[in-house]
């Protein structure tokens, strides 16, 4: 699903350049989950805005579903990044005073989904997270950790073929941050592809695969062979 080879990016402030990403190689199967881990500084955050479509390389190839990004204009891009990409962000970004529903339903107001089917569509969304009881409940009135679950459902309910996870478990307390992860898990076993991009351990280690990212360039790719964790119950 995604491809990247010798992937550059560099930043010039003040005219003096800066290498964020000096050379990043590395492939990503359909159904994977996959973690990207760095100190701040590493250029993983870099890597997340052009797997994402958020900013182009300065160099390299990046391959998503087939296509590569050079062979297409912003328009379509964003076409690819509305379509095919859920994005689940550290600070939730949801907007409090509407409920779990319309915010669940917002990418779905800038889809080709017909309205008839957006209500069934946004009650499986929800559903997939263990907040059926909140669904007509203000956004602002939930907790850290339902907040997360509500940006999932959201990423979710235009069934995107990737789900880009940054720092989801940045804002929350260990508890919290733990049934956030266990239904990121689900889904991965459900058969979704999920890219989470964390500075935790232990976070990490939820997925199948660890890609640590130093000063730019790739400083391992793992595999994850055993995982020692407790489920935490959705509440």
């Amino acid at each position: 699903m995604i491809d990247v080879r010798d992937l550059k990016k560099e930043y010039t402030e003040e005219e003096t350049p800066t290498q964020a990403l000096r050379g990043v190689t590395f492939s990503i199967k359909q159904g994977e989950f996959v973690s990207i881990m760095g100190p701040s500084g590493s250029g993983k955050s870099t890597l997340l805005h052009i797997l994402s479509f958020l900013d182009r390389p300065s160099g390299g190839s990046y391959t998503f579903g087939g296509r590569s990004i050079d062979d297409m204009n912003d328009r379509e891009l964003a076409h690819v990044r509305n379509k095919d990409m859920g994005f689940v962000f550290q600070a939730f970004n949801l907007l409090s005073r509407l409920s779990v529903y319309d915010n669940v339903e917002i990418p779905l107001l800038y889809s080709d989904i017909a309205p008839s089917k957006r209500a069934k569509l946004v009650h499986e969304a929800v559903r997939s997270v263990g907040l059926e009881e909140k669904l007509f409940v203000e956004a602002g009135r939930l907790s850290g950790g339902q907040k997360q679950r509500v940006a999932i459902a959201r990423a979710l309910v235009t069934d995107p073929n990737v789900i880009f996870a940054d720092e989801p478990t940045g804002n929350l307390d260990s508890a919290s941050g733990l049934q956030v992860m266990e239904v990121l898990a689900e889904l991965h076993r459900k058969g979704r592809t999920v890219v989470l991009v964390t500075h935790e351990t232990q976070t990490a280690e939820f997925a199948d695969r660890i890609i640590r990212v130093r000063d730019g360039v790739v400083e391992s790719d793992k595999p994850i062979t055993k995982h020692h964790r407790a489920s935490a119950p959705l509440k």
